[in-house]
């Protein structure tokens, strides 16, 4: 019998044995990207709240908000209260001869919600599977008779094969195989918009768009779409027939100030919206799409159709159950207004940093606890960190800007115990994204800690990153 691990001997195991595990089974290039900064080198104990609690006693404030999933801080008290309940009751997790109590009244909750006719839920595991679902709801819908998405040239929906096909970021730079038909806009550009759509009616003027995916607020380049543009969208949409997706896989459950982002325009429904990352309490791997009735109904509400789209663990029962809780948490603890809060705090200090520092900042943008610090490139990359990049790396026309925002990152971490990272879209940015249980005192120390950073001036900071990188 083959000798395996047990969790304890996991979590006694060294940074140097799990860098070497990690080379021999994982993959040895992460270790060479991650292993190199002080974060890759730590290990964590525990972690609660908006702080993670290192091995050696070290405290490091997360303004990552786990990219995303940690709305709710890590290891919220309700969230793992939920889960032990579950589990002490010995509930069934999943069985597809019996339907589930859990699935019924998470799907009931959403639609007391969401605006409109957004009543009908579907749960898989990831954000990139919800938007894949939605997009084959879409063209379901159609029967097959239409071939064209329309997507944004910024657009980040997932990596897989489908979602891949959709997203317009650097970051997925192979040229995987796609889904046919997709085409693109420009984000946030009506005229862009239209032509995209022209491109794809006939003489006759028959459609052969099924399906629009945007997102109303792009968290990995910090923009947003006007009102103006969705609620012409939506229109040209309704017009054509055209089923309209929202991927608010990132920013939904409070993260910009409203429950959605798409839900600060008043009246606006999309005809299906995305939902993943803190909608399962950053405990579970849970996501949705939540449609409008009569495209949901239209496309699977049949005999023939009802499981014609499934997932071995769509509805996982601890999953929907921690879901539950997670949407009662953001609703009952008002995550949008404290979101509202952490930006207006937000905005004032970054503001105040961009002031101070103009040669190195060259613009702060965001909404609620969603931020992005665009440093300005300046200096050439120093000899010895050059030496140390790939050769691809080395040609990267943005390789100074996404350098200097990771010597800002590895000086935040190293010198103040704060742990944020960098979007990789087309401009690269600081994200600041701390968790909505956040407190006021702790986005003033992020901010005052950026200040001090700031302050060591573009060439220091990269000396810095050349001398951690050595290190490492």
């Amino acid at each position: 019998m083959p000798e395996l691990l047990s969790i304890d001997q996991a979590e006694a195991m060294s940074t140097e044995q799990i860098h070497d595990l990690y080379r021999r089974y994982v993959s040895r290039s992460q270790v060479s990207l991650i292993g190199s900064f002080g974060f890759g080198r730590d290990l964590v104990d525990h972690a609660e709240g908006a702080w993670i609690h290192l091995r050696d006693g070290r405290r490091i404030l997360d303004f990552t908000g786990g990219v995303g999933v940690l709305n709710h801080g890590h290891n919220h008290p309700r969230i793992l209260a939920a889960r032990r309940r579950f589990q002490e009751r010995r509930r069934m997790e999943v069985h597809k001869n019996y339907l589930s109590p859990y699935v019924a009244a998470l799907s009931h909750n959403l639609a007391r919600l969401l605006p409109g006719d957004l009543t009908i839920s579907y749960f898989p595991n990831s954000g990139a599977e919800a938007v894949e679902g939605a997009l084959k709801l879409a063209y379901k819908y159609h029967r097959g008779r239409r071939g064209t998405v329309l997507h944004t040239d910024i657009a980040f929906h997932g990596k897989l094969l489908g979602a891949g096909s959709l997203t317009a970021s650097p970051e997925v730079h192979f040229p995987y195989p796609g889904i046919p038909g997709t085409d693109t806009f420009a984000y946030d550009d009506l005229d862009s918009f239209r032509l995209a759509l022209e491109r794809h009616v006939s003489a006759a003027g028959a459609c052969d768009v099924y399906a629009v995916v945007l997102e109303p607020f792009s968290a990995s380049s910090l923009r947003e779409c006007s009102s103006h543009f969705l609620r012409e969208v939506r229109r040209i949409c309704t017009e054509r027939d055209i089923v309209l997706v929202f991927d608010e896989v990132y920013t939904g459950w409070g993260k910009t100030g409203a429950l959605f982002h798409f839900m600060h325009h008043p009246g606006l429904v999309p005809d299906v919206v995305t939902t993943s990352k803190s909608f399962g309490g950053g405990k579970a791997s849970i996501s949705g799409y939540i449609a409008r009735e009569p495209i949901a109904r239209a496309a699977y509400d049949n005999l023939a159709d009802a499981t014609l789209h499934s997932t071995t663990y769509y509805g996982f029962g601890e999953e929907t159950a921690t879901a539950m809780e997670a949407v009662a948490v953001a609703v009952e603890e008002d995550f949008p207004g404290r979101a509202v809060e952490l930006g207006e705090r937000l905005d004032t200090g970054l503001s105040q940093v961009a002031a101070r520092h103009p040669k190195l900042v060259r613009r702060v943008q965001g909404r609620g606890a969603l931020h992005g610090v665009f440093l300005t490139p300046g200096p050439r990359i120093p000899a010895g960190l050059r030496e140390k990049l790939p050769t691809t790396a080395a040609r990267d026309p943005q390789a100074v800007s996404k350098l200097l925002t990771a010597a800002v990152i590895a000086a935040l971490y190293r010198d103040h115990g704060i742990l944020t990272f960098f979007g990789s879209n087309r401009l690269i940015a600081l994200i600041v994204s701390p968790p909505l249980v956040a407190r006021a005192d702790e986005a003033d120390l992020f901010v005052n800690a950026l200040d001090e950073v700031l302050d060591q001036g573009a060439a220091r900071l990269l000396a810095g990153l050349v001398r951690e990188k050595a290190v490492g």
